[in-house]
């Protein structure tokens, strides 16, 4: 801190960099308005939340804003961990000088990345608590999410419907996870208490964690992994309304309840009052938090979303299968739908080799000698290719990338089940 009388000067070019940038703002034709709520019970339920990021692209500044809900278990050290470091590390992987459409449609690559790096830098902490992530980034109508375990995001778009952007990575829910624990050697099973009664949810064994996805729980081990589900849509320019909550609420409300019962109200109101109707529900058996954000034109005031409920039809697709390396393209797809969302991207795959596949818009989108995961230079010749031992992957060459060190080349082997990693053999079971 600079003493009484102790001031700095700033170069004059800075000066003038920074009245030309500020001039150069792109003024999007849309605004972000958001409420929140929670009421604890165990007090590890954290939020994110940030509008108005900005970002140097070409010649000007575009502005960005990252919504993220944490929900911890275990103690709450994982998710203070990923709130304070997931969004560094996500923007740490998108390449520099990228223009609007490229910075975009390098996200959920770059989603998978942080997530991965975040998980692994916090597991290095030696800490068994874990959380669940679901991180929301907006730039301009463009709404990508990323998602590991039971917390959801659902979109209502201003011309009514409902997507789910959001996979649930609860055992009991979702088959393909099963599938692929038992595949990888982890077993699923609810708790034995004696005399072959079992109780309670189905869990991933060693461990006993009922969801399949997250950050931390270096104790339960590699099947369960970070490796986020993504969802990209973009909104016409009429808007919509995300909700984006914790286990709380959806243990006691459908989305449909949730949408019904905040419908008209503006976002700041529609948060708590989701959170009251979902303690009304079940009471307080969790700790339990809502986000609700507005995505407006504009011109329209920030007091609601719209004030009839138009029907459904059609429009609840399964979140919960994986879908295949083709169908994860950055395309736009054509829908015949009532609404004008689009979807640009999707794919919940846990295998970094798909999605780290190289198929891609961006041909810097991972530089020869960094790694795609943690971002540390890798020497020449030290890079192991993300394809290395994939299923039915054909030898590759030395130049076939993306590349990962050594440290996350074992950690992508381990989360695969084809080896158990030095930190978990050292006696986290």
């Amino acid at each position: 801190m600079s003493g009484r009388g102790e001031h700095h000067s700033v170069p004059l070019s800075v000066l003038l960099k920074r009245e030309s940038l500020s001039e150069k703002i792109e003024k999007p034709d849309m605004v972000v308005v958001y409420g929140n709520a929670s009421e604890n019970k165990k007090g590890e339920d954290f939020i994110l939340l940030k509008t108005e990021c900005q970002r140097v692209v070409c010649d000007g500044v575009s502005t960005y804003s990252v919504f993220g809900l944490f929900d911890g278990h275990n103690g709450s050290a994982a998710a203070i961990y990923a709130k304070e470091n997931l969004l560094n590390n996500v923007l740490g992987a998108i390449p520099p000088d990228l223009n609007r459409d490229e910075w975009v449609a390098a996200l959920p690559r770059a989603l998978v990345a942080g997530f991965v790096k975040t998980d692994k830098d916090f597991q290095q902490k030696a800490q068994t608590s874990g959380t669940t992530v679901t991180f929301v980034i907006i730039e301009g109508w463009v709404v990508t999410v990323a998602s590991v375990g039971d917390s959801r995001c659902i979109l209502e778009p201003s011309e009514g419907g409902l997507h789910y952007l959001s996979a649930d990575h609860r055992l009991d829910t979702n088959e393909e996870e099963r599938v692929r624990i038992t595949s990888s050697g982890g077993e699923v099973g609810r708790l034995n208490t004696g005399g072959g009664a079992e109780v309670g949810p189905l869990r991933c064994w060693p461990g006993g964690l009922c969801l399949s996805r997250s950050i931390g729980d270096m104790d339960v081990g590699e099947f369960i992994v970070p490796v986020p589900y993504v969802k990209q849509v973009k909104l016409s320019n009429a808007g919509g309304r995300l909700v984006i909550s914790s286990d709380g609420v959806w243990d006691a409300l459908t989305a449909e309840m949730v949408l019904d019962s905040c419908r008209g109200m503006s976002a700041e109101a529609a948060a708590p009052h989701i959170v009251k109707e979902s303690l009304q529900a079940k009471g307080l058996r969790d700790d339990t938090t809502c986000v609700v954000v507005d995505i407006l034109p504009q011109e329209k005031p920030p007091t609601s979303v719209r004030t009839q409920k138009k029907p459904v039809k059609g429009m609840l697709k399964a979140i919960f299968r994986k879908k295949s390396s083709e169908s994860s393209s950055y395309v736009e797809k054509e829908y015949v739908e009532p609404d004008m969302v689009r979807e640009l991207y999707e794919e919940g795959s846990a295998l970094l080799s798909e999605r780290f596949e190289t198929k891609y818009p961006l041909c810097n989108m991972f530089k020869l000698f960094m790694c795609a995961v943690c971002q540390v230079e890798i020497k020449p010749g030290e890079g192991i290719s993300v394809h290395e031992g994939a299923p039915n992957a054909r030898k590759p060459r030395p130049w076939d990338g993306p590349f990962l060190c050594l440290s996350c080349q074992k950690k992508k082997e381990a989360m695969e089940g084809k080896q158990i990693s030095d930190r978990h053999s050292n006696g986290s079971d």
